[in-house]
């Protein structure tokens, strides 16, 4: 499977200027075959708790669709809706194939007190690879991760994670692949906000723990691909999943 990730800074509150700044991003991947495009989370307005501004549109939604349209691809963007925290994804054709509201609300930056958690994940299929989607604040809660593992080929991680905690960032992404031998897809912004700054560091960790992508901080789309079978091989070598306790 064929990903891209689009690592950008993000305008604050602004889907106006954001638009035609994704689009220009996206010139360069115009007639290339990607089978899965990738944005960071709140990818139109940014991580406010202003949630009249975040209140994701029909013509908002409707840019993404025709971005997948046009692009033959499945696309993952973040928006905010209904006062939840989402995730959706679209098919080549046009459809939301799956939607994941956050669950761990980041009451450190008050999101709790604005936002409502979802009520749990839905396994994404795209190609024959399964996919569990989560959203940065997500990361740190490795239960999250595990309950899924047996069943999972990728776990997406798409975040607004600030420059300040950079280290926890990389080294959880790296930790959830290796302790799930998973492939770990992680899509974070660069630039900055009222309240923070953000220095990317995207990447995608195979399922030995190897970082096969590493966007830094520059912005822009960036390839990567993966294999189903080195999921298994991995699993097979090391088959270190199988020695979990199981839950009673």
């Amino acid at each position: 499977m064929k990903v891209a990730v689009v690592q950008y800074d993000i305008v604050w509150e602004s889907p106006t200027l954001n638009k035609p700044k994704i689009m220009e991003l996206l010139k360069p991947i115009e007639g290339e075959k990607i089978d899965w495009l990738i944005f960071p989370e709140a990818t139109l307005t940014g991580f406010s708790m202003n949630a009249d501004k975040t209140e994701v549109s029909d013509a908002d939604i409707d840019f993404f669709k025709d971005i997948a349209e046009t692009f033959e691809c499945n696309v993952t963007f973040g928006a905010f809706k209904d006062r939840k925290n989402f995730l959706f994804t679209f098919s080549p054709s046009g459809k939301i194939i799956n939607d994941y509201a956050k669950m761990h609300l980041f009451s450190y930056a008050g999101e709790h007190a604005v936002y409502k958690p979802g009520p749990g994940q839905r396994l994404l299929k795209i190609l024959d690879f399964n996919i569990i989607p989560s959203i940065c604040y997500d990361l740190r809660f490795s239960y999250l991760y595990w309950d899924k593992a047996v069943d999972s080929d990728v776990f997406l991680v798409s975040a607004n994670w600030p420059e300040a905690r950079r280290e926890h960032w990389l080294t959880l992404l790296k930790a959830r692949a290796i302790e799930n031998q998973c492939f770990v897809i992680g899509v974070n912004r660069i630039g900055k906000d009222p309240k923070a700054s953000y220095s990317g560091d995207s990447v995608v960790v195979d399922p030995f723990g190897r970082i096969i992508l590493d966007c830094g901080k520059r912005e822009g789309v960036f390839k990567a691909e993966l294999e189903k079978a080195l999921v298994a091989n991995v699993r097979e070598m090391y088959p270190f999943i199988n020695d979990r306790i199981k839950k009673s």
